[in-house]
């Protein structure tokens, strides 16, 4: 079975849980994976402070896969997968968000490097352009 946790980027300054989902509604598990994607979210915005301007929009999904076919109070997380999906207005800000993303996910989200040491994380990064280039 697995768990997942999107959050969607709000007016440049933070994350909020999607739309269909409300906080008080998650079980413990799926918390600890807010509390994850949360940290991410706030770890990114703080790295982009002087450069905000450089991301439109932005969203981070966790998955946590169990060790059992149900949610019970044995299952235990096997596997999680980080989905970073971020748009930015012109090309070059491609990169700074690419280092943003990088920074938070490698070395400074806490909430990551715990959950590192319960099980492998892997992760992906989708970065686009939205505004047009000109040649």
């Amino acid at each position: 079975m697995t768990l997942k946790i999107t959050l969607n980027l709000i007016d440049n300054s933070h994350f909020a849980l999607q739309a269909d989902r409300k906080l008080e509604e998650l079980n413990p598990k799926e918390m600890l994976l807010y509390a994850s994607a949360a940290c991410l979210g706030h770890t990114i915005i703080g790295l982009l402070k002087e450069h905000i301007g450089s991301l439109k929009d932005m969203e981070l999904s966790i998955e946590g896969t169990l060790s059992t076919p149900s949610l019970v109070a044995e299952s235990r997380f096997s596997h999680f997968h980080v989905t970073y999906r971020a748009e930015c207005p012109r090309q070059k800000d491609q990169i700074i968000v690419s280092r943003a993303v990088n920074l938070a996910n490698d070395k400074y989200c806490g909430m990551l490097q715990m959950l590192r040491r319960i099980a492998p994380l892997t992760h992906e990064t989708s970065i686009v352009t939205t505004d047009e280039t000109s040649y």
